[in-house]
């Protein structure tokens, strides 16, 4: 395989709930209405991602997996995926709230839909002033029958709420409820599954005067109780990695660049996926080089041991799956 920076052509999501930050403030290519979420990058059925640049240019995501296996994906990560891409990587733009919703976690997820649960986290890019998230039940000795008879009345007494600013980060396993609120603009990083179980969609109605589909029952199996609100504290220098989130599903570091940052991986066996989420700058693999600006995305496989950041003021977040068999701590320089 020729190891380089992939970039992918960027899969544009109308949503009820979606504005124009995707276009207006990162350059999304749409004349679409409402557009709430970018797919960075996907293996998920009916929306898979196409390579974008290179040698490998016009090559379905799912057909680079097929033909690179390993060298892409990382030898743990293809014998434990195949080739099924592990993760969904987006941008989103709530204009208004999204609903307020939870999702399975693996075993549930197997049992009922064949698939992957959805755990996941977000990268709080921009908010408006007092922009909010519903993270978790308010009380954690809510009865879960409640969820049944959410309403408007009733709503912010029953689910915590937080107000964000940019560069806040939460974690959100499956099972946690939650929304995200209007005015915010976030990188979110979650397993590869698309489903969503709807609590309450706040009384919204669509162009035909038709409220969405709730899925209350499946809701309340599916709610699990936790403590916190998942919110990483954290502290950036320059040109060091901290890190946001760390679990089975994967790693996120947060990288400010100011200058030259060399990442090694020489003991990374595992794709890794930078999102640029302030500034501009490139990417060098080797002897090719991709500039990276604010709201693209570049994906690094498993193979490429070397790679240099170079920025006069970037931030970008770095994701990939741990190994087994390595601690966190000794993965990336």
């Amino acid at each position: 395989m020729r190891t380089y920076p992939i970039k992918f052509e960027p899969i544009l999501k109308e949503k009820i709930w979606g504005g124009s930050k995707l276009k207006n403030i990162l350059g999304k290519a749409t004349t679409g209405e409402n557009i709430g979420e970018s797919w960075e990058i996907s293996g998920v059925e009916g929306s898979v991602s196409r390579i974008s640049n290179g040698l490998y240019k016009g090559m379905e995501l799912k057909t680079a997996l097929e033909k690179f296996q390993d060298q892409f994906l990382g030898t743990e990560n293809f014998e434990k995926f195949g080739t099924n891409f592990p993760l969904l990587i987006k941008f989103l733009d709530a204009q208004t709230n999204l609903s307020v919703q939870v999702h399975p976690d693996d075993k549930k997820a197997k049992e009922l839909h064949d698939s992957f649960g959805k755990t996941e986290m977000w990268y709080i890019m921009d908010s408006d002033p007092d922009a909010e998230i519903v993270l978790g039940l308010k009380d954690v000795n809510t009865n879960l029958g409640i969820l049944s008879s959410i309403n408007a009345e009733n709503v912010s007494s029953i689910f915590n709420t937080e107000k964000v600013k940019k560069g806040d980060s939460y974690f959100i396993p499956a099972g946690k409820v939650h929304a995200i609120g209007a005015g915010i603009l976030a990188a979110e990083i979650q397993q590869t599954s698309d489903i969503t179980y709807r609590v309450y969609d706040w009384d919204r109605k669509d162009a035909h005067g038709n409220e969405r589909e709730l899925h209350t029952q499946l809701a309340i199996d599916a709610t699990k109780k936790f403590e916190g609100n998942g919110k990483k504290e954290y502290t950036v220098e320059k040109n060091t990695t901290s890190n946001l989130a760390d679990c089975d599903y994967f790693t996120t570091n947060v990288i400010e660049v100011s200058g030259i940052k060399k990442l090694e991986y020489e003991r990374l066996d595992s794709f890794v996926v930078l999102m640029c989420v302030n500034g501009r700058g490139s990417v060098t693999i080797n002897d090719y080089t991709e500039h990276i600006s604010l709201g693209e995305t570049v994906l690094v496989p498993s193979i490429s041991k070397d790679v240099v950041l170079r920025s006069s003021n970037a931030r970008f977040l770095e994701v990939f799956i741990r190994p087994l068999m390595h601690p966190f701590q000794t993965l990336a320089a």
